[in-house]
């Protein structure tokens, strides 16, 4: 079975739309690298049963639709609770999120605070601060979205959000075991298949691919599946907890519909205080960039808390073929 040969067969009960989505029928594919990062190891045999998937992000426009019909407020748009952040500054107790702050010159690259910092007033409707506003964006990828946002949207619109193993399949549009989702060249013949970072980061970005932060969705070419911004643009969400490696395979068989670790094996080690679990995000960012982050390949995988919302942060969903709308 092969894309689109059994849509009508796959399509959800009771004639929900469909409407912006592909069906994948599913199959199996090498997981994950052995030649990056150690986190995308091992490399591995995975299969997935079919499903629908957005071919593009959720948009700004979608999510203000979600809002205005349901009223839902963002964790962005909530103070935090002191008893969660154990040692946070009193001036700190207040609505807001991450927020990209490029320095303008060369910094040490072991420190994210030199271009991430806390911007009060920053949310989904004012992603680069409380002075910012959706004009001209509403066709980009809603950022600032916590995991529990995305879960309530997808709820909302009868969808789920992807395992990892999903989202992986997904991105590499049927060209199993390349580098990128489009083969093996970052830019083949020149052309810049996605929004990512061109030039030094965090403080010099040349724009030779027209953006020097999120694009409007489908601004680059779908990969083999009919998927546009699998690859840069933002970090999407998936549902699997993370772990600092793909969990060892203990049978000969290839495992069906694989999931993460459990909750509790998710928290970050570096922050023991924090006992925030955190999820695997995928796809990389505009903010990826060989002279640091090469994440902009679809085994490449990154711990997010699931209470953190970041200007370069969002998703988009899956309905699993034959589950109700």
């Amino acid at each position: 079975m092969t894309l689109h040969e059994s849509e009508a067969a796959a399509a959800p009960p009771g004639g929900a739309s469909t409407s912006g989505m592909v069906f994948l029928a599913g199959g199996e594919f090498l997981m994950g690298s052995d030649r990056h990062y150690p986190e995308e190891k091992p490399a591995h045999r995975v299969r997935v049963n079919g499903f629908w998937i957005d071919t593009m992000p959720v948009t700004n426009r979608d999510f203000a639709r979600f809002v205005d019909e349901t009223g839902y407020v963002t964790f962005a748009e909530i103070a935090p609770d002191p008893k969660d952040y154990p040692g946070i500054l009193p001036e700190m107790l207040k609505p807001g999120s991450m927020v990209f702050s490029p320095p303008g010159h060369p910094v040490d690259l072991n420190n994210y605070a030199n271009w991430w910092a806390f911007v009060i007033g920053a949310d989904w409707r004012h992603p680069y601060g409380p002075d910012s506003s959706l004009a001209g964006l509403e066709d980009h990828p809603a950022v600032h979205i916590s995991y529990p946002d995305a879960e309530a949207y997808a709820a909302w619109a009868g969808k789920a959000l992807p395992t990892e193993a999903e989202w992986e399949y997904a991105a590499r549009g049927g060209l199993d075991g390349k580098e990128f989702a489009w083969g093996d060249q970052l830019v083949p013949k020149g052309r810049h298949m996605a929004n990512t970072w061109q030039g030094q980061f965090p403080w010099q970005n040349t724009e030779e691919d027209g953006y020097t932060r999120t694009s409007p969705v489908g601004s680059y070419p779908a990969n083999g599946f009919g998927l546009h911004d699998m690859i840069g643009n933002v970090w999407e969400w998936t549902t699997d907890w993370y772990s600092a490696q793909h969990p060892a395979q203990r049978s000969c068989c290839v495992p069906s519909n694989p999931r993460g670790v459990a909750e509790n094996q998710s928290y970050d080690p570096q922050q023991p205080q924090f006992r925030i679990p955190r999820k695997v995000v995928k796809g990389g960012s505009h903010l990826c960039a060989p002279s640091y982050c090469r994440r902009y390949r679809p085994a490449a995988r990154h711990a997010q808390p699931i209470d953190t919302a970041m200007s370069h942060v969002g998703f988009r969903c899956i309905r699993r073929a034959g589950a109700p709308a």
